[in-house]
């Protein structure tokens, strides 16, 4: 494709993803995928065969199925498109994993240092956002519709991604967030802000939980945002086995997401081995 064609391409699709509700983040990954597709690509002509040449490359070069899968999504996306439909390719097939990685999981006992370390470091604002997304099983996008009037309420509506659903805050957890909004002078809107009475971006939040983890003694590797709503999942489904009341309350429309997120470390899976005790 010519170079001038190609960014317009680009430009085009960028527009349409946004118009379909993804989020800045999804959008950056796909062109980004899709770049590195056509700079890999160069002056050869786009074809099936050059895609999954593209797709062997990136196994060979140590990809995890998983990314490659993930970067395939993408072209996929840019093909349908541009109307390439015959470029489209098929994912790599990824036998079903039984367990996690443990140095991946956070544990409760984890979490629980998590928080003790920003209250001693008077981090109010970051031990109470780590709970409510903890406690509610949130995405750290969806922090924003934490506000005091569905603190008040018990409830809160999310919009997300064109569906909507309600999240029902535990009265605890509802307590401590209407204390700090008094404490922080908030009397309407979104409880979670900057000094500047600003939305707390991603990157700041992702900051602030990486800024405690040696003095919580937790590997940096496991703690973000998405842990926490991992751990929710995992401790939910442990206490009443109910996959699709889950699926519900973390917005899945697919059940195999909801799957994905309770997988057990390698070590539950040794412990429940054993406990089968089928050797002499």
């Amino acid at each position: 494709m010519e170079k001038m064609h190609l960014e317009n391409s680009f430009m085009a699709f960028q527009k349409e993803l946004a118009a379909n509700d993804r989020s800045k983040g999804t959008i950056d990954k796909y062109l980004r995928d899709v770049r590195a597709f056509f700079q890999w690509l160069q002056d050869r002509e786009l074809s099936k065969e050059q895609a999954l040449a593209w797709r062997e490359h990136l196994v060979e070069k140590g990809y995890m199925p998983t990314t490659v899968n993930a970067m395939v999504s993408s072209l996929n996306a840019f093909f349908q498109f541009i109307h390439r439909e015959d470029c489209k390719m098929k994912f790599l097939r990824i036998q079903r994993k039984v367990f996690c990685e443990p140095s991946r999981e956070l544990g409760k006992d984890e979490y629980t240092r998590l928080l003790q370390t920003a209250e001693r470091c008077g981090n109010d604002r970051l031990k109470l956002l780590m709970e409510t997304i903890c406690a509610t099983g949130i995405r750290v996008s969806e922090l924003k519709y934490i506000t005091l009037e569905a603190v008040q309420k018990g409830r809160s509506v999310i919009s997300l991604k064109g569906k909507i659903r309600t999240i029902l805050l535990p009265h605890k957890l509802c307590v401590k967030l209407q204390k700090y909004a008094r404490k922080q002078r908030i009397y309407s809107g979104e409880i979670f802000l900057t000094k500047n009475k600003t939305s707390l971006s991603r990157r700041q939040i992702w900051k602030e939980m990486k800024g405690i983890c040696a003095l919580a003694n937790v590997d940096s590797k496991k703690v973000f945002p998405h842990n926490l709503r991992h751990l929710f999942a995992i401790t939910f489904y442990k206490s009443y086995r109910d996959i699709v009341r889950l699926a519900d309350i973390l917005g899945h429309s697919n059940l195999e997401t909801t799957r994905i997120y309770l997988i057990s470390t390698g070590e539950e899976h040794q412990r429940q081995l054993d406990q089968l005790q089928l050797i002499s």
